[in-house]
């Protein structure tokens, strides 16, 4: 259960209201939306990563789940297995997430992204060899993309543990 209550968005303004609509009035929005300015913001941020890049979105959706696995944020897991899913995430993928380095089913760019992941998350940056491996992989613009699509989700993590969140059914998760 939440640590706090849901916005009551009866009391929301329209702009609030419309992203909560566009977004399946999901819960973390719903918790979000208390700052409305955040929210909007968060959205346009989320958007963007998730949406207006080069990053191959398997590639991104894969670093994404991971970050949720190694920040123990099981909302973000579930949800980004179905989104990653959606733009061509293996089952089996999915389901070598927690072990990845040693699963057969990642390619070298999936393999070094992970990898990259995994140091951004538990030693705050990667190590010269790790940025390297994915550096000559990746085009400027899409090492930046991976960076910023790891460092956002370990802020989602980190505020759906911390308020929280409940989840919303599977089917509802998109």
């Amino acid at each position: 259960m939440a640590r706090i209550d849901y916005c009551d968005t009866s009391k929301s303004n329209d702009r609030t209201r419309e992203l909560l609509g566009k977004n399946r009035n999901a819960n973390i929005f719903r918790m979000m939306a208390h700052s409305p300015s955040h929210l909007e913001q968060y959205c346009r941020l989320g958007g963007a990563i998730r949406s207006r890049g080069e990053l191959d979105p398997i590639v991104r959706e894969l670093a994404i789940t991971r970050t949720g696995i190694l920040c123990e944020a099981p909302y973000e897991i579930v949800a980004h297995k179905r989104i990653g899913k959606a733009v061509g995430v293996t089952d089996e993928q999915n389901a070598a997430l927690e072990n990845w380095q040693s699963a057969k089913c990642f390619n070298e760019v999936q393999s070094a992204a992970l990898a990259f992941a995994d140091e951004i998350v538990r030693l705050r940056k990667p190590t010269d060899a790790t940025f390297n491996a994915i550096a000559s992989k990746l085009t400027p613009g899409a090492l930046v993309e991976l960076q910023l699509s790891v460092g956002f989700y370990i802020m989602t993590s980190k505020f759906l543990e911390t308020f929280a969140i409940d989840p919303e059914p599977v089917t509802e998760v998109a």
